[in-house]
């Protein structure tokens, strides 16, 4: 555990990927974090700790201003109304304010220039050898001292009144709903801020002043008694012009150490933005060309009000609307999907590749963060590639409630709303294809880094309220980036929930993967409830529970979990974070959340990889953790299995590096997790990448297929990263958060070749619809001893000692007979072989009018890897299934090193089905004829 105060170097990119830590970290504690805000790798043990208060920072001179308008039209006539009196009584003591401010600034800079005037005058004199003469003397002052560097004064626009083609004259407005809004005949502007705050300005841009980098075009100041209730901010702007952007100034105090953070200098991005743009920023990984000097990279950013013309089609097109457990999902990125090819890297490009992820058999794409971020947040030269450094990954969040515009083909356009509908193009089309959207979503952390960052948005408005902050100013930091959003505070879990509602009604989208979602589970941090020394308190059980600790019961958990709008919605928690909470089996779930299951992951990497005691925890896997989820009341579709994800080792990199090679991230392959749990197939590291002996490479395709298998025999929703379809490659880099190149590009030539990709894809593609067919891979209960078996080399005869290297199965599901109206088979029997020898099997014996054929075998080389398919051609087939045949037909077979085999028991004879016993019908009784009367 490090010192408290101690420093930490954090090397992995700001999309922390702090794997589940050690248990136990104690909450209060901090992280020093530059503004870079890079983080921990997705594994780290590592425990967050304190970082000590930065330097108090002055609090600037106040805002000047310009002088504001005469009295608007309509203002001195009967029937104004009070609030607009009020507002321009407001707006015209400002201005006078800003006259007097610029007067002295004017007055202080005509002083100084002057004196530096006299001081060239006696110089230039003294260059000629002239004397200085008495009136020049007399007009040098004895000291002439500079002042100090004086802030460049903020010119508002102030309006008050109507602007001719823009807007008329602005209105109180409502409170709600927050955001832009709009309204019978305008549009509503509502924002929260902390009620600290005593002066919010409403900021419009035009599109033209906000790419040419100018202040905005107009500024409305908002009357806190008339435009202010509670602690939300309003107006009404009448017949107002789709053409606009805005944002918010806001003015407080400003004390560092009480977490205040407030400054009127800048215009804030509003919080429920739902579209955004930045400058004249319209093409990805292209700094502004308009902005000011240093700000190339962080123009201003502003929201585009609603228009009455932004509609959408959806064509009828609706939600497939798949059971979690049929699922099989896709992580990819936007961009890194397409960018290899022309055109690439935007949502309508994805379109064209839904056919081939059709085929693949992904029905749900999990899509790496799409809510506005900033790309260029690492911008600058790699000293190793020279190319320049990206936030690739997106997971630092400008806006939670607007699409990344830059991911758009139409970036811009129409005010950035074009860039929405592309969205929901490619949304709907995932529809039409039969493939659901799921959005990773990082309310964690944002971009705005800790004290030292960034004042984009949530900072500038209420620090304290939207960000963890500790006793002294500083950040908790149970994200490694820098900040935690204070996700259980009243007002963020309301965002929150607003926020996931907004994608769900405007585009559709059919769930969530919450990124360090333990972090969603910590108590908040309250300002409103100091505790007797002043420090912020969470107000939970009288103030029993700490700061920062883990709520079983968490609100913003629990609202998401209830909330009508998000009832069919896939929840989908990262059940850990990088302050060591991992839950792991233990979030909480009220009965619908899933979880990416870390515990899959490194136990069926360790047992496939040949490592002694992982038999049994490899067979909980195989029937979908029920250790982790049975006794909660989950199901085993609750557990998404994945054997690599974004971060980390791709599928081949794991088969062939021992050691990460980071250097090209330029960190000195300091950043990233050392310990991958992989095994390059040979003797040593001298062995990794391409130095590999033909031997290892031969094992690392058979590897390959060997996690596919388990990937998709075992009970659980399957999850498949990007690229490992086809075995992608990223040189042993396993944190390519900064590179927008090949690295990060899905490389469709071998994606598409089956001979380029050693038929990886076919194998990855048949073993996907094998488990679609199959009932008993795809339980809706756990297994038992009525529909699981488990057997070693000889049937009925496991064995779960340390050693152990081989675990084999049959499954059937929990109806036995009921694939057999589906075509398919009854029972499957599946053998791992972990060891480096072969090893002779004896089958159990198939049930009753069946008998075993060959599914599929690792070891064999393709297309024979997958046997039990049509795209074989049938003489080439049948002379393989004749060389199987008499091993199969005496029910035993031979499983070789380090190999996978899928059996399924096909019938042989009809099933019979047992017919009813007839009841035979008694003959008629013939009537007895009456005897004959006597003679």
């Amino acid at each position: 555990m490090l010192a408290h105060g101690q420093t930490v170097r954090v090397t992995a990119p700001c999309v922390a990927r702090a794997r589940e830590g050690a248990k136990g970290t104690p909450h209060a504690t901090i992280a020093r974090i530059t503004p870079r805000r890079k983080a921990l790798s997705y594994k780290s043990r590592s425990k967050a700790v304190t970082r000590s208060v930065a330097e108090p920072e002055h609090t600037p001179p106040s805002m000047a201003s310009a002088p504001g308008p005469a009295t608007p039209p309509g203002m001195d006539m009967p029937g104004a109304s009070d609030a607009a009196r009020q507002a321009h009584d407001h707006a015209a003591a400002l201005a006078v304010e800003a006259a007097a401010a610029q007067a002295q600034v004017a007055a202080a800079q005509a002083q100084v220039a002057a004196a530096e005037a006299a001081v060239q005058a006696q110089m230039a004199g003294a260059a000629a050898g002239a004397a200085p003469t008495a009136a020049t003397v007399a007009s040098v002052p004895e000291v002439a001292p500079r002042l100090p560097p004086t802030p460049t004064p903020v010119h508002l626009n102030i309006t008050t009144g109507a602007v001719p083609g823009l807007f008329d004259l602005p209105t109180v407005g409502a409170a709600l709903p927050l955001g832009a809004s709009l309204t019978a005949d305008g549009v509503n502007f509502a924002v929260y801020a902390a009620p600290e705050a005593h002066a919010v300005v409403l900021c419009l841009f035009t599109p033209e002043d906000l790419r040419n980098g100018k202040p905005p075009t107009h500024e409305i100041p908002l009357d806190p008694e008339a435009n202010r209730t509670g602690n939300v901010w309003h107006a009404h702007l009448p017949k107002c012009s789709d053409q606009l952007l805005y944002g918010y100034r806001v003015d407080g105090p400003k004390n560092q150490h009480k977490g205040q953070m407030f400054d009127k200098d800048l215009v804030l991005l509003d919080p429920y933005a739902t579209t955004t743009v930045s400058g004249d920023r319209t093409k990805y990984g292209v700094p502004s060309l308009t902005a000011k000097i240093g700000e190339e990279c962080w123009p201003q950013y502003a929201g585009a009000v609603p228009s009455r013309t932004d509609v959408f089609d959806w064509e009828g097109v609706t939600s497939p609307g798949y059971k979690m457990g049929d699922l099989c999902v896709y992580e990819t990125h936007v961009r890194g999907l397409t960018a290899a090819e022309p055109n690439g890297g935007t949502y309508k490009a994805l379109i064209d590749k839904l056919p081939y992820l059709k085929r693949m058999g992904f029905n749900a794409l999990e899509l790496m963060p799409i809510a506005e971020f900033n790309e260029l947040e690492y911008y600058s030269d790699n000293p190793v590639t020279g190319e320049k450094r990206f936030n690739f990954w997106g997971y630092s969040t400008v806006n939670f409630f607007s699409p990344k515009q830059l991911f758009a083909q139409s970036a811009g356009e129409d005010c950035g709303r074009a860039a929405n509908r592309e969205l929901k193009t490619m949304v709907r089309e995932c529809h039409r294809n039969g493939i659901e959207v799921i959005l990773d979503v990082v309310f964690n952390h944002t971009a705005e880094g800790n004290e030292r960052g960034l004042s984009l948005s949530l900072r500038g408005f209420d620090n304290r309220t939207y960000y963890m902050v500790a006793p002294e100013g500083q950040f908790y930091n149970y994200s490694g980036c820098g900040n935690t959003v204070n996700c259980n505070h009243p007002v963020v879990r309301q965002m929150i929930v607003d926020c996931l509602k907004h994608w769900v009604t405007e585009y559709h989208i059919d769930g969530f993967r919450f990124d360090l979602a333990s972090i969603m589970t910590r108590a908040q941090s309250n300002w409103d409830q100091l505790s007797g020394e002043g420090w912020p308190t969470t107000g939970e059980n009288n103030n029993e529970i700490s700061v920062g600790d883990a709520l079983g019961d968490p609100p913003v958990v629990a609202m998401i979990s209830n909330d009508p709008v998000l009832g069919d919605v896939k929840l989908i928690a990262e059940a850990w974070d990088a302050g060591g909470l991992y839950q792991v089996g233990s979030f909480p779930h009220y009965g619908k959340w899933a979880e990416w299951n870390g515990r899959f992951r490194d136990d069926a990497r360790n047992f496939i990889r040949g490592f002694d005691g992982y038999a049994g925890l490899f067979a909980e896997c195989i029937c979908g953790s029920p250790s982790l989820y049975k006794d909660s009341g989950r199901k085993p579709y609750h557990s998404i299995n994945f054997i690599t994800a974004h971060d980390g080792f791709t599928l081949r990199d794991l088969v062939s590096y021992n050691e990460k090679h980071n250097d090209a991230n330029g960190e000195n392959n300091a950043d990233g997790e050392e310990n991958n749990q992989s095994w390059n197939c040979g003797l040593g590291p001298h062995e990794d990448g391409v130095n590999a002996t033909p031997v290892a490479k031969v094992l690392r395709d058979r590897q390959m297929r060997n996690f596919f298998a388990a990937l998709f025999v075992s009970q659980g929703t399957p999850m498949v990263y990007q690229g490992d379809e086809y075995g992608a490659t990223k040189g042993g880099n396993n944190n390519t958060y900064c590179h927008d190149n090949f690295l990060n590009w899905v490389d469709w030539d071998s994606a598409k070749d089956p001979v380029k990709n050693t038929g990886l894809s076919r194998f990855c593609r048949l073993m996907r619809q094998f488990k679609a067919k199959q009932p008993a891979l795809r339980l809706n209960d756990f297994p038992n001893e009525n529909n699981i078996k488990w057997h070693g080399v000889e049937p009925n005869q496991p064995s779960w000692e340390e050693e152990n290297r081989f675990v084999a199965f049959t499954v059937q599901s929990h109806d036995p007979g009921s694939e057999i109206g589906l075509g398919n088979s009854e029972q499957i029997y599946v053998a791992f072989n972990a060891y480096h020898l072969p090893a002779k099997v004896v089958l159990p014996n198939p049930p009753d009018g069946c008998a075993w054929k060959m599914v599929a075998d690792s070891a064999l080389q393709p297309p024979y890897d997958f046997l039990d398919a049509d795209d074989i051609p049938a003489q080439s087939k049948a002379a393989a299934e004749a060389m199987l045949k008499p091993q199969l037909a005496s029910n035993c077979y031979t499983v070789m090193d380090r190999a996978s085999v899928v059996m399924r028991a096909e019938r042989v004879k009809p099933w019979l089905v047992p017919e009813p016993v007839a009841v035979p019908v008694p003959a008629p009784v013939e009537p007895t004829p009456a005897p004959a009367p006597a003679a």
